[in-house]
């Protein structure tokens, strides 16, 4: 819960109905210090599908999955350019690919798709088992750690640049710069970090396309687009926007992983149970992900239009949570509790369509190498005692403490 100095509430415009305002504030949620999801939730089964907001500059919250993954894909009607709420300045470049439509999205994301298909991400998995296993080891006989700096912070983000080619000391650098972008309550906050984030890759950007090599940055920042190189600024943003992707996404849902099985005795012991059994780890893992969506990703409406009965209106901001998708009992039953024998989970944690993230591949096999090596080694943990997990809620959810302990 954010103690921050309230900013100003939006008026309310004459085609919302008055009976669906609500004052929902997705960086400041009631619960959401205790279990993220269940506060989203929370607000799914007692409100309007669709409702208006006056926080965070105004904006429409859909709720319910049907509507969420229509607004997920139909990009004629709820268009990416600008994702974040508040709203940026009008001055902030644009986040390529990421608020980027069909069909001009698709010349700038092909790069990334590619670095990133099953057989690239085949050849990385000797280097995150290799990092897996030396950061745990070095943890066993301490324990105890603080989860998030001895490990989620450690994982993949050392998988990460080593993937763009970048210095592995820069990362106490980078680590604050992507936590203002996706916590940050505020677009000044956020619009500082983007700025830090692009001084520091102007010089690597320049390098790349002068030298390039065949990592991951090398690719995107000399993407061509109808036959022509894209430009230096458009580098630059490309180049930010996997950063902060690289750094953070995957260092949250395995803090999450690791939070609900220091809390959840019986489903912890299943996995231990079942680590050599790739169709179980394979289900168990969807259906973590399922439960502990994160990403929050802003449309824009694109023209006035009718949409189940309400008004939509040119320019406005809508919020589609994605962790709603997995958490909606209209599609999954009883959304709150893991079952991993649950059939045909329905989650939209990485997205759906033509913006579907590129990196989920990558993010499935990092988290089963933790499962595997972490619980082979330390299959029996908990919360530390007198410790409280310290959980954020923003454009990307996380975790930002989690202390654990183990005999």
């Amino acid at each position: 819960m954010s103690d921050l100095r309230e900013a100003p509430m939006a008026e309310r415009p004459d085609h919302v109905p008055s009976d669906l305002v609500v004052d929902f504030d997705f960086y400041n949620l009631p619960g959401s210090d205790e279990d993220v999801q269940s506060a989203y939730a929370a607000i799914q089964t007692t409100h309007p599908d669709i409702f208006w907001t006056p926080r965070n500059g105004g904006h429409w919250v859909a709720t319910r999955a049907e509507d969420i993954l229509v607004m997920q894909k139909d990009h004629q009607r709820f268009s990416y350019r600008h994702v974040t709420l508040p709203p940026m300045p009008e001055e902030t470049p644009v986040q390529i690919p990421l608020e980027l439509d069909p069909p001009e999205h698709a010349h700038y994301r092909r790069p990334l798709v590619q670095a990133l298909q099953p057989g690239a991400v085949a050849k990385l998995e000797q280097g995150v088992h290799d990092v897996c296993v030396e950061t745990i080891e070095a943890l066993v006989p301490r324990g105890e750690c603080e989860f998030v700096e001895d490990f989620a912070k450690v994982l993949p983000i050392t998988v990460f640049l080593r993937m763009v080619n970048l210095p592995l000391e820069d990362k106490d650098y980078l680590l604050p710069i992507a936590e203002a972008s996706v916590r940050g309550r505020d677009a000044q906050t956020r619009f500082r970090s983007m700025q830090d984030m692009g001084a520091y890759l102007y010089k690597w950007v320049e390098e790349r396309r002068h030298n390039p090599g065949d990592d991951l940055l090398s690719q995107v920042v000399n993407t061509q687009v109808r036959g022509e190189r894209i430009s230096v600024a458009e580098a630059t943003s490309y180049a930010g926007l996997i950063l902060f992707g690289g750094l953070d996404t995957v260092a949250g849902m395995l803090s999450f992983f690791a939070k609900f099985l220091a809390t959840h005795d019986e489903h912890r012991r299943q996995v231990v149970a079942r680590l050599d059994d790739e169709v179980f780890l394979k289900s168990a893992i969807e259906e973590l992900i399922r439960r502990h969506g994160m990403a929050n990703t802003a449309r824009v409406v694109t023209h006035d239009f009718e949409y189940k009965g309400l008004s939509f209106k040119k320019g406005e901001r809508l919020l589609p949570p994605n962790l709603l998708v997995g958490m909606d009992d209209r599609v999954n039953d009883d959304p709150a509790t893991v079952d991993f024998a649950r059939k045909g989970g329905t989650h939209a944690a990485f997205g759906n369509g033509a913006h579907a993230c590129p990196g989920a591949i990558l993010a499935r096999r990092e988290l089963r190498i933790f499962l595997r090596e972490w619980l082979s080694r330390i299959p029996d943990f908990h919360i530390k005692p007198r410790t409280k997990p310290v959980l954020a809620t923003g454009m990307v959810n996380g975790v930002t403490k989690l202390e654990l302990a183990w005999n």
